[in-house]
């Protein structure tokens, strides 16, 4: 029994989707242009569709679990299960204003048109906030509807930002934080579950990888202690003598956000020729 997964076939996602593949070691035999691939050596199929169609394929158990994007998700508003978060294909749902007109904040949107994408989300948050607009949904080129007299105000996915100042636009409220996530098929038989937990368990540990640096560094055995407590590791460091007498190699795990933090304090210590190699895969 295989599990059939649904990735964007083009676009966005595809890539980092197709190299999360491969760094959780799954090998797929497809060539160019073909919309289905299988693995060699992990029961797993791929077919490679449009994103807005995969949470439906993923409802239907046509596809078994799918990558998409979150805005994707809530847009389509499909019975799907979200497995895990993936960290990747990171962008914002924002309201985005002219610069040269009055409507510059949420408040002004009553009364006023916003063209969008995503006439779902929109609409819910701004029943939430209590804003009566008028939703005009257009399939592409968003930003230009203030432009030709369509809308007052868009809502649209913001990356750098640099579309909207391309097109004179301001960014306002965010609307919806997205990323890539894995979700599936909430009647998944018992077998196609235990490889949805397989593929999850790689994942986590990648990410687990990604999270954190491994630490080597010499320090003085007087300092030992303090150095541990500074550097605790996934339990506790590794400590190896050196032939020098009165000084050890540490070894340690340092998570990525406190890691300047983390070496300034070792440096401080007297903890010398520290070496910082990135993890591969991280086992917890």
């Amino acid at each position: 029994m295989k599990l059939k997964i649904a990735i964007q076939k083009s676009g966005r996602l595809h890539e980092d989707s197709m190299a999360l593949l491969n760094q959780c070691g799954i090998r797929l035999r497809s060539g160019t242009g073909k919309l289905k691939a299988e693995a060699d050596n992990f029961p797993v199929e791929v077919f490679f569709l449009r994103d807005d169609d995969i949470p439906q394929y993923v409802e239907d158990a046509v596809a078994d679990v799918g990558i998409v994007g979150e805005n994707v998700l809530y847009e389509k508003n499909k019975k799907v299960k979200v497995v895990q978060k993936l960290g990747f294909g990171k962008c914002r749902l924002s309201i985005a204003y002219p610069k040269d007109r009055p409507v510059q904040t949420l408040k002004d949107l009553n009364g006023k048109r916003i063209a969008t994408s995503y006439p779902y989300v929109l609409g819910k948050f701004l029943k939430q906030q209590k804003i009566k607009a008028e939703i005009h949904e257009i399939s592409g080129s968003v930003e230009i509807a203030p432009g030709i007299g369509l809308a007052d105000a868009i809502c649209d996915l913001v990356s750098s930002g640099s579309t909207l100042l391309t097109n004179g636009l301001k960014e306002g409220d965010v609307v919806l934080r997205s990323e890539a996530i894995l979700v599936a098929n909430p009647k998944l038989n018992a077998q196609k579950q235990e490889i949805v937990n397989k593929l999850v368990f790689r994942i986590k540990a990648l990410q687990e990888a990604q999270c954190n640096k491994y630490i080597l560094l010499n320090a003085p055995d007087a300092k030992l202690e303090r150095i541990c407590e500074i550097l605790p590791g996934m339990k506790s460091p590794t400590i190896l003598p050196l032939a020098k007498k009165g000084w050890s190699s540490v070894h340690s795990v340092v998570n990525e956000n406190k890691f300047w933090d983390i070496i300034e304090q070792l440096k401080a210590e007297g903890a010398q020729g520290i070496l910082v190699v990135p993890i591969e895969k991280m086992i917890i």
